[in-house]
């Protein structure tokens, strides 16, 4: 079985990192199979990024950081970049992402959460963004990382590596829930994201990727509009019925 697991029920995806006597942290192989992954997603109107086991991800594998040592500072950039681009395929991803987090989310383990469109968290969950206890830093994670939590929780966080609860990652918006149950809390996201236009839900991820300005959410809003599925939602509200997409 590989590090990854893929599946696909109906058009919700999911992906599973499966590493989990590793605590699912990834390496240069994992890093490849996730970018691959998200990169193409089909059709899929959402996808579940998950981790197997106790602990969503740990971050990055020890043997993997233990082989950077001996690595030139080119091999490193290069190594950084890949783990970049895999970010942003996740960050980028056509369809909504909602990452289901279970015990620890640690170093890389976090950027993944920082990705995501949704992230639920279980209420022992663990963060930290641990890269100064290594004595390196969270630099490629960052401006996914930045965007959620801000500068204000960055400058503790990133500067100390300590760990933080759900709640806290809660407060500072690492996350948008904390759940008992996260399966069904991540079912409940599905369910609202099925009654949506498929097609508009990925124009509205873009619009805050892209934070377009006035001219162009004019001309995107007109777009939507007058698209097949803006026109069947709007007729399907007028006539007090379903949209064709709403399961």
């Amino acid at each position: 079985m590989g590090a990854l697991r893929v599946e696909r029920e109906g058009e919700i995806l999911l992906v599973t990192l499966a590493r989990p006597e590793q605590r699912n942290a990834f390496d240069a192989a994992l890093i490849a199979e996730l970018a691959e992954t998200f990169v193409d997603v089909g059709r899929a109107r959402a996808v579940v990024l998950a981790g197997e086991g106790p602990s969503f991800s740990a971050g990055a594998d020890v043997e993997w950081m233990r082989s950077s040592i001996d690595l030139s500072y080119d091999r490193n950039l290069a190594d950084a970049t890949a783990l970049r681009r895999m970010l942003e395929a996740i960050d980028a991803c056509r369809a909504p992402v909602i990452a289901r987090v279970q015990g620890h989310a640690l170093g890389g383990g976090c950027g993944l959460v920082a990705c995501s469109d949704v992230a639920i968290a279980a209420e022992d969950a663990i963060f930290a963004f641990s890269e100064v206890k290594l004595g390196i830093v969270p630099a490629v994670i960052s401006p996914f990382a930045l965007a959620k939590i801000g500068p204000s929780a960055a400058r503790r966080y990133f500067v100390t590596g300590e760990r933080f609860d759900a709640a806290t990652a809660l407060r500072i918006g690492l996350v948008q829930e904390v759940a008992q149950d996260l399966d069904r809390a991540v079912e409940r996201v599905l369910a609202e994201l099925r009654t949506a236009g498929p097609r508009a839900a990925r124009a509205a991820k873009r619009l805050v990727l892209d934070r377009p300005d006035g001219l162009e959410t004019a001309r995107r809003i007109a777009e939507r509009r007058t698209s097949d599925e803006g026109q069947e939602g709007l007729r399907a509200f007028l006539e007090r019925r379903r949209p064709s997409w709403s399961s």
